[in-house]
C-alpha cells in the first residue's frame, strides 16, 4: 500500500509536467492542468521576490518583469516595460510644478569649474621666486573668505568665494536670473555637503581641500523612500506636491493642494533618512506652515515700511 501511494505522488507532478510540456502560455501566464487533466494557461500565482524594478507603459513600477505580466494578465490590459528602473514623474508644463533642485550633475559642473579656475592660479617655481601649490592658492582664499573669525566656511561665505569668479557661477539652468543664483546657493550647499564630515554646515581647511582636490571623486547618493531606493533625478507625487531626488535629499514643494504651488528649495530631508509615504506627507505640511509663517512675516515687515 505504501509503495502504491508513493507511486501516485510521483506520478502527479510527473503527469503535469508531461501534459505541459509543449504548452507555450506567454508573459504573465503559466501552465496549469483541468480537471479533465488538459493544459491550460492561467495568470501566474506567485512571481519571485527577485527585485529588478521596471516601468510599465501604464506608468506604474513593478517589482520586476514578471509582476508587469502577471498585472497584465490579471487585469486583461495590454502592459509593455518602458523603461527599466522605478517610473520617473512626467514633466510638468508649469515650470512652477518642481522645486528648484541641484542635481548631482549641477554640483559637479560647479565643482568642475571652482577647481579649473584654481588651478589656473598656480605659480610654479622660478629660477628666483617660489611659486604656489595647489594647497596654497585654496588656503589663500579660504583665509580671505571666512568673516566671522571661526576659521570655518559656512555656505554664505562659500558662496562669496565661488562668486569671485564669473566663469565658475556662470550656471543658466533656469530662464530667469533669480532663479539661477538659488540654484548657485543649492549647489554651495550640496558642495558642504559632499566633504562636511561633523555635519555642522562649515567647513574647516581640510574639508574645503578635500571638497576641491581634483582627486576627490563625488560618490553618486540615492535617495530612499519606502525601502526602495532611487537615482538622482527621480521624481515622485505625494497627493499635489511633487518631490525630486537630488543629491541624496528628497525635495519638495510645500503647496497647499487647493491652491498655488511655491517653490520652497531649501527645505530637504538627509539622504540617510529611509521616509515612508507618510512621513512624506507630514514633511510638505511641516514646509507649508514654514511658508504660510514666512509669508506672514513678509507682510508685516511690507507694512512697517
Amino acid at each position: 500500500i505504501l509503495c502504491l501511494l508513493l507511486c501516485i505522488l510521483q506520478e502527479e507532478p510527473r503527469s503535469k509536467s508531461k501534459i505541459c510540456a509543449n504548452v507555450f502560455c506567454g508573459a504573465g501566464r503559466e501552465c496549469a492542468v483541468t480537471e479533465k487533466g488538459e493544459p491550460t494557461c492561467l495568470c501566474i500565482e506567485q512571481c519571485k521576490p527577485h527585485k529588478r524594478p521596471v516601468c510599465g507603459s501604464n506608468g506604474k513600477t513593478y517589482l520586476n518583469h514578471c509582476e508587469l505580466h502577471r498585472d497584465a494578465c490579471l487585469t486583461g490590459s495590454k502592459i509593455q516595460v518602458d523603461y527599466d528602473g522605478h517610473c520617473k514623474e512626467k514633466k510638468s508644463e508649469n515650470p512652477a510644478a518642481s522645486p528648484v533642485v541641484c542635481y548631482q550633475s549641477d554640483r559637479d559642473e560647479l565643482r568642475r569649474r571652482v577647481i579649473q579656475w584654481l588651478e589656473a592660479e598656480i605659480i610654479p617655481d622660478g629660477w628666483f621666486s617660489k611659486g604656489s601649490n595647489y594647497s596654497e592658492v585654496l588656503d589663500k582664499y579660504f583665509k580671505a573668505s571666512f568673516d566671522d573669525g571661526d576659521s570655518r566656511l559656512d555656505s554664505t561665505e562659500f558662496l562669496k568665494f565661488v562668486e569671485q569668479n564669473e566663469t565658475a557661477i556662470n550656471i543658466t539652468t533656469y530662464m530667469d536670473q533669480e532663479t539661477n543664483k538659488l540654484l548657485r546657493g543649492l549647489c554651495v550647499d550640496a558642495l558642504i555637503e559632499l566633504s562636511d564630515e561633523n555635519a555642522d554646515w562649515k567647513l574647516s581647511f581640510n574639508e574645503f581641500l578635500k571638497c576641491l582636490s581634483p582627486s576627490f571623486n563625488p560618490p553618486e547618493k540615492k535617495c530612499a523612500l519606502e525601502d526602495e531606493t532611487y537615482e538622482d533625478g527621480a521624481e515622485t507625487q505625494v497627493e499635489c506636491n511633487r518631490c525630486v531626488c537630488a543629491c541624496g535629499n528628497w525635495v519638495c514643494t510645500a503647496m497647499t493642494c487647493e491652491g498655488l504651488n511655491e517653490k520652497v528649495p531649501a527645505q530637504r530631508h538627509r539622504p540617510d533618512q529611509d521616509l515612508t509615504e507618510e512621513e512624506v506627507a507630514r514633511y510638505i505640511q511641516e514646509l507649508q506652515k514654514h511658508q504660510e509663517t514666512a509669508e506672514k512675516t513678509k507682510k508685516m515687515s511690507t507694512k512697517e515700511m
